[in-house]
């Protein structure tokens, strides 16, 4: 293969479900890739939401990493605005010391939900917070390099020392491109949010500059995925996710709704099933199909590594989509303790 294959997972809380049960079927499809040879599994951030239940990537990360074996595990990503660069330096530290080797802190700047949430999230509300994530960042990657700032009160924290886990920073538009080209860091396009990333990732290897952490660039493309037997199978049952999003824009958070119920509802739109929503890149299809798309979106961005993310009613039917791209790509499939 000229590229990895890796898991980006959302969590989805299916109508009828409770956070819980997505959760645990989070370790299942963990578990899943873990046999099936994926090379990542990386928990998203999303708050205030009934479809989606990972609030917390970090919380998430330690069981996948137990639940797994041989998985890079991380956060894709971290949305840096919300928190202390200290707490998320220390607490991937943690995560680095109990797994060595297999922890990744994937960082975005984006909110991930509503304004109205993103206030409710902010420690300070006496005035808007600001926007001043490039300080975060460098902040938060001299405490994984073990260099505290060294001005005023940051002076007495030279003696922590922190185990870094493998950094990267997330985004869809080119902001992050440049700042993952000046610090050195892997860069991954999320093409699910934006479907015109190819350019930015292009100026991102052309102007990228050599770090500590990494020596040549490193571009991944995260991508809405969908296998199936059949390519008409994939295409229905991705309607449930097109209902969600179409919601989504028109300010209505729901749990993932049933197949039939989202083909009705996506009916009375008056538009191809596969045009919904608009401006949106979602591969569906057969495995030939869904392989041959994959080649040609890592083509496209000269990606080494593509991470498959989907959203689905039914938990098997995620299963199957990741076990019917693996194979179609012919990974290296192990068997688990006890099978």
């Amino acid at each position: 293969m000229a590229f990895r294959l890796s898991v980006l997972d959302q969590s989805p809380i299916p109508e009828g479900a409770t956070a819980g049960d997505a959760l645990r079927n989070t370790l299942d499809l963990a578990r899943l890739a873990d046999e099936l040879g994926y090379h990542r599994y990386w928990l998203a951030e999303h708050h205030g939401t009934p479809g989606l239940a990972c609030a917390s990537p970090e919380a998430m990360i330690g069981p996948v990493a137990a639940a797994t074996s041989r998985l890079r595990v991380g956060s894709g990503g971290v949305m840096l605005p919300h928190y202390s660069p200290l707490k998320v330096a220390e607490t991937f530290s943690m995560l680095s010391s109990l797994f060595p080797g297999r922890i990744d802190l994937g960082i975005g700047r984006a909110a991930g939900t509503s304004s109205s949430v993103a206030y409710a999230l902010q420690r300070d509300r006496r005035q808007p917070a600001p926007d001043d994530f490039r300080a975060q960042l460098d902040e938060l990657l001299g405490y994984l390099a073990n260099r505290a700032p060294g001005d005023g009160a940051f002076r007495r924290l030279t003696g922590m020392h922190f185990v870094s886990p493998e950094p990267a920073l997330l985004g869809s538009s080119p902001q992050s491109a440049i700042w993952a080209a000046e610090l050195g860091l892997p860069y991954v396009f999320a093409d699910f949010i934006n479907p015109d990333g190819a350019r930015m990732a292009a100026w991102y290897r052309q102007n990228f500059m050599p770090s500590e952490r990494l020596s040549a660039p490193r571009v991944a493309v995260a991508a809405w995925v969908l296998c199936a037997p059949t390519d008409e199978e994939a295409l229905r049952l991705s309607a449930s996710f097109r209902m969600l999003m179409l919601q989504l824009y028109r300010g209505q958070l729901i749990p993932v709704p049933p197949v039939e119920t989202a083909l009705c509802f996506l009916e009375k739109e008056g538009v191809p099933l596969e045009k919904l929503p608009a401006h949106r890149r979602i591969i569906t299809g057969a495995p030939a199909a869904v392989r041959a798309a994959l080649e040609a979106l890592a083509a496209e961005y000269t990606a080494e590594e593509v991470f498959v993310v989907n959203i689905m009613y039914e938990h098997t039917a995620r299963r199957q989509s990741y076990e019917l791209i693996a194979d179609s790509f012919g990974l290296n499939r192990t068997h688990p303790a006890g099978r």
